[in-house]
């Protein structure tokens, strides 16, 4: 058995490995994702092209990514003045910003998984221009892209597409994440990339410009990091080899996630960027992808329970080294194509 903390750096906090608890009796639901099918249009979803949305505006009859601001955004702009609380011991502000959506493609049973690597490479292009126009808005200080996959994960719509949140304020997580980078003696995840490939057994892929690798402190059993080797604060900094490169990582280790089990692989996926409140304050800041899938076996979901919720404290079900070469041990090419 393994009783183990290992100590998270960009988050400085202990995460415990319980590898042997992944066998444990099992009396819940199972949570099954579905397999690759359905059509590639559905009348009734509000992202695929030429269909009405809930707001009433209609998609254009688009052929590659689909970029629109969300119609039901968690954040506005102008923000909403605020009711200062009674009682000064109670602290409000205002939560104003921008939400936008992403559609990958106009494909509704695609999936990032099954496009190409150039299709990604374009995906990681709208990424870069859409954080390069929101960082020059004074009214935006931090910029979070992010995809959540799969029922799992609570998405109604499986239409392949991701998420920017760009809000006056900085995330706390983010911000929190800026201050260690910045407090570091050396280049923190240039230290990090350095360790994992010195020990291998939790890198994924890589190549010249980029590398994927399930961390050391994964607080997930198949949590990874998808990391472009240069330092840079934000996605657009990125010059055009550094982008395809990064779009081949990711896109090989999106394809081994399904290919595990052969179906839909459920995840998190979010591109950490610096804060954008003060263009000098987080020079240190290394821009990076973190995907957190929800899954511990198939058809068996990670919760985040009464230790993790409530004292913060994560359990990692997985050994992060075996974890890394299941995702290893399985074809970069997509089961679905080789099906046919």
């Amino acid at each position: 058995m393994t009783w183990e903390r290992r100590w998270h750096p960009l988050r400085e906090e202990w995460v415990t490995i319980t590898s042997h608890r992944n066998t444990r009796p099992w009396s819940g639901s199972d949570e099954i994702e579905a397999a690759v099918s359905g059509e590639s249009f559905d009348s009734g979803c509000y992202l695929c092209p030429g269909n009405s949305r809930i707001s009433g505006e209609q998609n254009p009859d688009y052929e590659g990514i689909y970029v629109f601001d969300n119609d039901h955004p968690s954040f506005g702009l102008p923000a909403a003045d605020v009711q200062p609380p009674a009682d000064d011991f109670f602290k409000v502000a205002t939560a104003g910003g921008i939400c936008r959506v992403i559609c990958y493609s106009p494909q509704h049973n695609g999936s990032l998984a099954r496009m190409s690597v150039a299709e990604t490479r374009a995906l990681i292009d709208t990424w870069a221009d859409e954080t390069e126009s929101l960082v020059a808005n004074p009214e935006v200080a931090s910029v979070l892209i992010f995809e959540n996959k799969g029922e799992v994960v609570g998405v109604s719509n499986n239409h392949p597409h991701g998420q920017i949140y760009a809000p006056g304020f900085v995330l706390d997580g983010i911000r929190r994440e800026a201050e260690i980078f910045e407090r570091s003696e050396r280049p923190l995840m240039s230290q990090l990339i350095a360790a994992e490939e010195a020990d291998g057994r939790r890198v994924v892929t890589s190549n010249d410009r980029a590398v994927a690798f399930v961390p050391y402190f994964a607080r997930f059993p198949y949590e990874a990091y998808v990391v472009p080797r240069q330092q840079r604060q934000f996605v657009y900094e990125l010059d055009d080899q550094a982008r395809t490169e990064l779009a081949v990582v990711l896109n090989e280790l999106l394809v081994r996630y399904d290919n595990l089990w052969r179906r839909d692989f459920p995840y998190m996926m979010l591109l950490h960027q610096s804060p954008c409140d003060s263009a000098e304050k987080y020079p240190a800041y290394h821009m990076h992808i973190q995907i957190h899938p929800p899954m511990r076996q198939p058809g068996l979901q990670k919760y985040l329970a009464s230790v993790e919720t409530g004292v913060g404290h994560f359990l990692n079900d997985g050994c992060p080294e075996d974890k890394a070469e299941e995702l290893r041990s399985v074809s970069p090419i997509h089961y679905a194509n080789i099906l046919g």
